[in-house]
């Protein structure tokens, strides 16, 4: 009985051969990988796009809820002129103040990194907190349409 072993050169594998891909499977690939972010790389921008609009219509709505824990503790709305600041930080002419109605100024900034708007009183109802959008110009459709807390 004879007993073979790896060291046996007649049962080697070939060591001649490379381990590898071929120049001609990388670049199938690649032309894969390009076909997969030429159809789905403008899908994701225009998911990406809306996502930061719906984003901003919660977040509207949320600063919103909170102006109306205010108006339970100072008897009125924060005006125009004091803004959303009135809901992170105690203001002078607010006596009953008892926040923070909001943990930080972070809270009271759009997802383009702009502040949101206070209007009060308000075109769609009491108050409304808006943004204007990507572009911070009035009116806009996309990314760029101006939101609220009101319904669209």
């Amino acid at each position: 009985m004879t007993h073979t072993t790896d060291h046996n050169p007649v049962h080697r594998p070939d060591r001649h051969r490379q381990a590898g891909f071929t120049l001609l499977e990388l670049l199938v690939v690649l032309a894969i990988l390009g076909l997969l972010a030429a159809i789905v790389g403008p899908q994701v921008i225009r998911y990406l796009g809306s996502s930061k609009t719906q984003t901003a219509q919660v977040q509207a709505r949320n600063i919103a809820a909170s102006l109306q824990l205010f108006r339970l503790d100072a008897g009125r709305y924060p005006t125009t002129e004091e803004g959303l600041a009135a809901l992170v930080k105690p203001t002078p002419s607010v006596p009953l103040w008892n926040g923070p109605y909001l943990p930080d100024e972070a809270a009271i900034t759009d997802p383009w990194g702009k502040p949101y708007q206070l209007r009060a009183p308000g075109e769609h109802g009491e108050v409304d907190v808006f943004t204007l959008g990507s572009d911070g110009v009035v009116g806009g459709s996309g990314e760029a349409q101006d939101v609220g807390n009101w319904k669209n």
